[in-house]
């Protein structure tokens, strides 16, 4: 097991212009406060004799099962030195991502005046890519170990559609996933129009909170990929239509359509040539459209019930 999983399964249990018609907000007046505390750094520069002040600072990440010489141990290897070096050339100066966070957290906070910014704090998790990005109670943790290019020699061995999405620039996509996983409630609708319209809600609070963002850094997409989506959303469309799948209950196809994965499966010839989750993008696209013809609120937006907003969306795929 991973020395900081144990500390992942810990914090989770504490979780109780326009462009494509999205406008951008002035949210310069908006106040957040929150610090950005690097506990890479002060972890890997540990000697024993600071060590206890360290976990005074940060009890989260030390439990009762995690011993004085199993950290020094790990702050003392050489492969996780060299982890910490690399990260360290990417991320010595991370004044960047505060101003991703601050704009982040402002429209946030514009758009759900209770928000309260949370304490974010860095740290290594060994490459631990299903948890990029924690989120608990008033805790914000980043793994920027998963955020070193993805041509680093690191995840040289990771599948390509994974590997896209392990950059700088998508840090901040994450966090507010994130965010967003925390905000929505769960859909009841188990037809699969009403799973994709779940996830393109969530696609569209994307458009609200990073409205600089491109649609290709949101969704995640390699770029052939990307630009096969646009080219082929009417034929993806007809598919859906063709094949009478938009009201099923079918759970095959959330693997096929919904989820991570290198591509979808029409089981036709040239799937590889897809990425995954053209589902999320079809229901990104008819949230879109219901916003553009339907002047309401985001909060009507999201307890709109999704066989409703469809009928209302007006949605045509583009040609």
């Amino acid at each position: 097991m991973r020395l900081f999983q144990l500390v992942f399964v810990v914090l989770l249990g504490f979780v109780s212009c326009k462009k494509d018609g999205i406008n951008k907000v002035d949210v310069s007046n908006v106040d957040v406060q929150f610090s950005l505390e690097r506990f890479d750094v002060e972890f890997y520069n540990s000697k024993q004799e600071n060590l206890p002040k360290l976990k005074d600072k940060y009890p989260y990440f030390f439990p009762k099962q995690i011993t004085d010489s199993v950290s020094l141990s790990k702050i003392n290897n050489k492969d996780e030195q060299e982890l910490f070096t690399e990260t360290q050339k990417i991320y010595e100066d991370i004044s960047s991502l505060k101003e991703g966070l601050t704009s982040l957290f402002k429209h946030v906070k514009y758009y759900n005046p209770k928000f309260i910014a949370p304490k974010v704090i860095s740290m290594l998790t060994n490459i631990d890519y299903d948890n990029r990005v924690i989120y608990a109670d008033s805790l914000l943790i980043i793994s920027l170990d998963v955020y070193l290019g993805k041509n680093h020699k690191f995840y040289a061995d990771y599948p390509k559609y994974i590997k896209e999405n392990n950059t700088k620039e998508h840090i901040i996509v994450d966090v507010a996933n994130t965010i967003i996983a925390k905000q929505m409630m769960p859909s009841r609708d188990r037809s699969f129009i009403g799973k994709m319209i779940q996830e393109g809600k969530k696609m569209y609070l994307l458009d609200m909170y990073l409205p600089l963002i491109t649609d290709k850094e949101k969704i995640g997409f390699e770029e052939d990929k990307f630009n096969w989506i646009i080219e082929n959303e009417e034929q993806i469309w007809s598919y859906f239509i063709q094949k009478k799948i938009l009201f099923s209950t079918d759970t095959e196809l959330n693997k096929r359509f919904l989820e991570i994965a290198p591509f979808s499966k029409f089981y036709m010839e040239h799937d590889n040539l897809s990425p995954g989750r053209v589902g999320v993008w079809v229901g990104w696209q008819i949230v879109r459209s219901y916003m553009k013809h339907n002047n309401v609120s985001l909060q009507e937006l999201l307890n709109k019930n999704a066989t409703e907003l469809f009928k209302e969306s007006n949605y045509k795929p583009r040609k």
